[in-house]
């Protein structure tokens, strides 16, 4: 028994962070629901306790595997589809930040902190991964590459909250800067070479978080509705449609744990959607938010039972 859970510990995925992500995602979509329709659910104490927890065990489960399995990191980070996952880790310190604004505002600044100088040092790394490389392919390319772009976006959510203005705008621009090179790279190897394996299938959804977490990030720093914010929301929103118009594809897909890659995108784009919303009064917005909304819960739930019963038959944590 001993040797199958070191087994397991020693196959942990550092991808498994991307719950985490889903999770905070799912938290704040709520939390801006209940501000606009003005009810007191009491959910966001409850999600928040459940997101941190969910986070302190994996983040305990990689420490140790950190600890006892050194080696096994070190490969995963010269992996060219798992290196792009070790920002979730990074991510997931930013996002509970998120959550923790209007909880605690002294433990939101430290998770910011952490979070921020962490997400740092991995896109100087990763970035540096790929421009040095010796070993990647253009069919290595997936949207799991746009993931620490993504964190650089994130930061000014709560960072500008916090009062940290300029080094908001500084992850702003690496994060759009980023997002316009990788989407153009991608898409050439989407079109022109050879499909992605179906595992992957899922981080499609990724594309449509850059857009709507950096129309997110831009309301907090510009303040108010100008034409690019305008363009980050319908760039988005059009990801998404064009996604959702191809379910019957991803609904036919044995369960991954790449499924969670559809969850914090989609409840991205379902924020901005009440966002704008908030900023133009309109109540189109507000439909497709609520409709958003309920399609994010749903899946989350589905995908956390996914997740618990492939534990329990021990489909997770395996070598490839």
């Amino acid at each position: 028994m001993d040797k199958l859970q070191n087994n397991r510990l020693e196959n942990f995925p550092v991808s498994f962070f991307s719950v985490v992500m889903g999770l905070c995602g799912l938290t704040i979509a709520w939390e801006k629901a209940q501000h606009v329709y003005n009810l007191q659910m009491g959910l966001t104490p409850v999600l928040v306790g459940i997101a941190t927890a969910v986070f302190a065990l994996l983040l305990i489960l990689y420490v140790t595997k950190i600890i006892k399995y050194a080696s096994n990191v070190k490969k995963e980070l010269k992996h060219p589809v798992k290196l792009s996952f070790f920002p979730s880790i990074s991510i997931s310190f930013i996002l509970l930040s998120i959550t923790y604004l209007s909880i605690n505002e002294a433990i939101s600044r430290s998770l910011w902190i952490i979070g921020v100088i962490l997400h740092l040092g991995f896109t100087l790394y990763i970035i540096s991964s790929w421009m040095h490389h010796e070993h990647f392919k253009v069919n290595h390319i997936n949207p799991a590459w746009f993931i620490p772009a993504v964190g650089n976006v994130l930061v000014p959510i709560s960072g500008v909250t916090l009062g940290y203005i300029d080094v908001s705008w500084f992850f702003f621009s690496v994060g759009m800067l980023f997002w316009i090179v990788l989407m153009t790279i991608f898409f050439n190897r989407i079109l022109f070479h050879d499909p992605m394996d179906k595992h992957l299938l899922p981080t499609l959804f990724i594309l449509i978080a850059p857009p709507a977490v950096g129309f997110l990030a831009y309301m907090k720093l510009n303040g108010s509705m100008d034409n690019f914010a305008h363009f980050l929301y319908f760039a988005g929103l059009f990801l998404t449609l064009m996604l959702l118009s191809q379910a019957n594809r991803f609904i036919r897909l044995p369960f991954f744990l790449s499924w969670w890659a559809y969850s914090f995108p989609l409840a991205a784009i379902t924020i901005s959607s009440f966002v704008m919303y908030e900023n133009t009064d309109k109540d189109s917005y507000l439909w497709i938010a609520s409709g958003l909304l309920v399609l994010v819960t749903i899946i989350v739930g589905i995908i956390i039972v996914a997740t618990l019963k492939a534990i329990r038959k021990k489909g997770i944590c395996v070598g490839e």
